[in-house]
């Protein structure tokens, strides 16, 4: 690739450097040789593994559901539990809710909340 002796020029607001971005190719501008290999040893992975015990009908309708959608089930778990967390934090920041106007949904066989705290 030949070198590009292109400088990127100096711009006096984001405007004007819009306009030029939209009419040139970064690419123009872009010195390949000046890239220099880089390690980063003491990085740590972001994920952790976890274990959680789930009633083997709930494992059974997540690999079914997976399945359906083709895709592996713990990634479709990590998927439902980060919407879920984000629907409860969407919902700490709203304004309470009027008592009645939950919606709330009770497994089968569970025993229903009533609601007393005694």
């Amino acid at each position: 690739m030949k070198r590009m002796n292109n400088r990127i020029p100096e711009f006096r607001s984001e405007d004007e450097e819009r306009v030029f971005w939209t009419t040139h190719s970064p690419l123009d501008y872009f010195d390949s040789g000046s890239i220099k290999r880089t390690s980063f040893p003491n990085l740590k992975p972001s994920l952790k593994s976890i274990s959680i015990r789930v009633p083997l009908d709930m494992l059974a309708e997540l690999k079914t559901l997976a399945n359906k959608k083709d895709v592996p089930y713990q990634s479709l778990a990590k998927v439902y539990l980060a919407r879920q967390i984000a629907l409860e934090r969407g919902s700490l920041s709203r304004s309470p809710r009027k008592k009645g106007n939950r919606r709330t949904h009770v497994r089968k066989g569970a025993p229903a909340d009533t609601g007393d705290q005694r």
